[in-house]
């Protein structure tokens, strides 16, 4: 009977041993992955993903079987790129940077220890591995926007279409007698990762050409976004002609997973017209000739086919006998070592709580505003204001500031480009401006200055990211300097801070302008008070927020 051997000849004590300094290592990371992302509606699919991979990777034994296992000094490329991962990772708080990390390290060793040959028999299975990461949370949010937006205004067309009157601002469907807030749930992302991840398999099985196989994967696009804004459609439809309450509950989670079913049914189709435009190829690309190609791999061959299987060797010798592997060992032992000798426990600093925050500012007279408990917790603020202010003439301005004590492993700061497109606000100009500030941040501050307009109405944002004595102005921006200030100071805290006036109609919007750069050089002395700068005091004693 022919001996299976998809690793190396070397005892499986070998590899335990590897498992056990990678689950030392990624422990927190893998924990956070399960039980936390995973756990998230949008990510509930992932728990499947490793079935998958086995099926695959077993799907392909009798491949592996027939290919050598030739240790390869390559694999250590990757680990070393993962290894370093790991530590911009857990200094900067990033889950994603640790998940690929874990992922580098995964293909790294496997590449040592398998050798190219059979890493490339099995680099579909790694690609899709991938998909159980996901994307960070600044970057997820701003796809759930955008997909929320294309997906109200493909329902509204055709509840339009179907002869209903109906209306939308932003992500809220206005339908005469009640309104639908298409929600991150509903913004298509649930069903598009997924479909994806199903067109990539599909196509991995799909024996066709490469344009074929390729066409299949593209369209889950188009498909997940037409098909989720029938479904918005539909509910609207349904919400006028029966019952209102069809939004929510089993028909909003029913129609859901039918509309998953019917973006595979149509895959199939699709693969079924593809095979009556041209004839399939009677089978995917062989690796057989490209696996016996390199001399090495011809000798590896014929070495295999003429001795009898080896015995297993002592594991001492199995190591030591592979410098690479001795190497790769080395690296995740000091690895492990390190990141359970060094604390990367971060400095939280005193700060005074926003809610003590002065409602009389020179001119102005403001007026407190809450948020509802539950949109406070799916932003994970530390603390946070609202006030609307009010100078002698009557003029408004709304003033936020939202702030985090810590903005590592999933926290971060939710950018107004983001919420305010989902409010029906559409921008007419947006881009970053410099105030003259006296006193602070060196006489200049650079700020995003937006203008937007909604139903008739205008209004101008400014908005700003205070970040223990910067001020930054884009997402990436904020990574880049949490990262930094995690490795050289152990803080990471922030805030946002947003000052919005509307543009009257009897003003120019110079005048806005006049008025909100007013109003911040008032603000500034007072949010040094409030908001941790670069040098803290440690005396100053934290108060309760409240």
């Amino acid at each position: 009977m022919k001996r299976i051997t998809l690793l190396t000849e070397g005892p499986w004590a070998l590899i335990g041993l590897n498992v056990l300094l990678i689950a030392g290592i990624y422990h927190s990371t893998l924990t956070w992955l399960i039980i936390h992302d995973w756990a998230r509606e949008d990510f509930s699919y992932c728990y499947l993903v490793p079935l998958i991979i086995l099926y695959l990777i077993w799907e392909r034994r009798g491949k592996l079987v027939d290919l050598p296992s030739v240790p390869s000094w390559g694999g250590l490329a990757p680990l070393v790129v993962g290894l370093s991962l790991f530590w911009l990772g857990e200094l900067g708080g990033e889950y994603f940077t640790l998940y690929i990390s874990l992922w580098l390290v995964i293909v790294g060793l496997c590449w040592i220890y398998l050798g190219w040959q059979k890493i490339k028999t099995i680099a579909f299975v790694l690609f899709l591995a991938l998909s159980m990461f996901p994307l960070p949370n600044f970057l997820y949010g701003k796809l759930a926007v955008r997909f929320k937006l294309i997906s109200s205004w493909l329902g509204v067309a055709l509840i339009q279409l179907w002869g209903l009157p109906a209306f939308r601002e932003g992500n809220i469907i206005d339908l005469g007698s009640i309104q639908l807030q298409v929600v991150d749930a509903c913004s298509g992302l649930r069903y598009l990762i997924p479909l994806i991840m199903l067109g990539f398999i599909m196509a991995y099985f799909y024996k066709a050409t490469f344009w074929k196989r390729a066409l299949l994967v593209v369209s889950t696009l188009p498909l997940a976004i037409v098909l989720n804004g029938i479904r918005i459609a539909l509910t609207g439809i349904l919400c006028q002609m029966w019952d209102p309450d069809i939004a929510e509950g089993f028909f909003h989670d029913f129609s859901g997973w039918f509309i998953f079913m019917i973006s595979l049914g149509l895959l199939l189709l699709e693969i079924k017209i593809l095979n009556r435009i041209k004839p399939a190829s009677a089978k995917p690309p062989s690796l057989e000739s490209s696996a016996v190609s390199h001399p090495e791999q011809q000798t590896a061959l014929a070495e295999t086919a003429s001795s009898p299987p080896p015995r297993p060797r002592h594991f001492a010798l199995a190591i030591f006998s592979q410098p690479a592997s001795v190497i790769s060992l080395i690296l995740l032992t000091a690895t492990l070592a390190a990141s359970q000798g060094i604390n990367f426990h971060e400095k939280i600093p005193p700060s005074r709580p926003l809610s003590h925050f002065p409602l009389r500012i020179g001119e102005w007279t403001g007026l407190p505003q809450r948020m509802d408990p539950e949109i406070v917790d799916s932003l994970d603020l530390s603390d946070y204001l609202i006030v609307d202010y009010q100078d002698r003439s009557g003029a408004n301005i709304n003033f936020y500031v939202a702030y985090y004590e810590s903005q590592r492993k999933g926290e971060s700061i939710h950018s107004p480009e983001t919420c305010l497109p989902g409010s029906g606000w559409v921008f007419e100009e947006s881009k970053p401006i410099s105030l003259d500030t006296p006193g602070y941040y060196g006489g200049k501050m650079r700020v995003n200055r937006s203008l937007m307009h909604k139903m008739g109405q205008r209004q101008l944002s400014y908005y700003w990211f205070a970040q223990r004595g910067r001020v930054l102005t884009n997402a990436y921006q904020l990574k880049f300097f949490t990262f930094w200030d995690a490795l050289t100071m152990r803080r990471t805290d922030g805030a946002l801070v947003r000052v919005i006036t509307p543009v009257y109609d009897s003003e120019e919007i110079g005048q806005a302008d006049a008025r909100i750069k007013r109003f911040i050089q008032n603000v500034l002395p007072l949010l040094a008070e409030y908001l941790p700068g670069k040098e803290i005091n440690p005396s100053r004693e934290r108060l309760p927020i409240i």
